[in-house]
């Protein structure tokens, strides 16, 4: 039923006189319409530093698009921001060991055993301090990365479970971040 008055709808729209062999003004006749145009902006003719002074004044006056400042503050935007900083930094160190190890000269190597010399040269208070910051990222970003994934699965998506799923990543960073210092 419905495919046969498709077929006819189609048929009789073929028939129609193409409408790009028509004169805009029989258009305009035959549907009773016509177009007018008000102009109600007036041009001025002003310096570029006028200009400028009235573009600035203009900007002042814009309504403000909704802002930080109006929103309270969520678990999920610091999760996020915290989720980037922490993978722009790993990956910083990492680069930076690696482009470290292969462009210094060999009169100031980078390999493995001068760094485990220097690590064991160090005090106590250094080497807590440097698996510190090296642990809380990157167990903060493995927990977070496997909570991105459960999203991209489909789970953990209502509101609820996305809180209880970040309180939860926050757990498990600083509880292994401590197990990891005290290796």
């Amino acid at each position: 039923m419905s495919s046969s008055i498709l077929k006819q709808t189609i048929l009789r729209t073929q028939s129609l006189i193409p409408l790009n062999t028509v004169r805009p003004s029989i258009l305009g006749s035959l549907s009773g319409l016509k177009q007018q145009r008000f102009n109600s902006t007036k041009t001025l003719k002003c310096s570029e530093e006028d200009a400028l002074k009235l573009l600035n004044q203009q900007r002042k006056l814009r309504p403000s698009s909704p802002h930080f400042t109006i929103y309270e503050p969520q678990l999920t935007w610091y999760s996020s921001i915290a989720n980037r900083i922490t993978g722009c930094g790993l990956s910083l160190g990492f680069y930076a060991y690696a482009l470290g190890y292969m462009a210094l000269p060999n009169s100031m190597p980078l390999d493995s055993e001068t760094v485990v010399q220097f690590v064991a040269s160090s005090p106590e208070w250094a080497k807590v301090a440097g698996k510190a910051v090296v642990a809380l990222p990157f167990t903060y970003h493995t927990f977070n990365g496997v909570r991105h994934l459960a999203w991209d699965m489909g789970y953990l998506l209502d509101l609820k479970t996305s809180y209880t799923a970040g309180y939860t990543v926050l757990g498990l960073t600083a509880v292994s971040t401590v197990g990891l210092v005290l290796i």
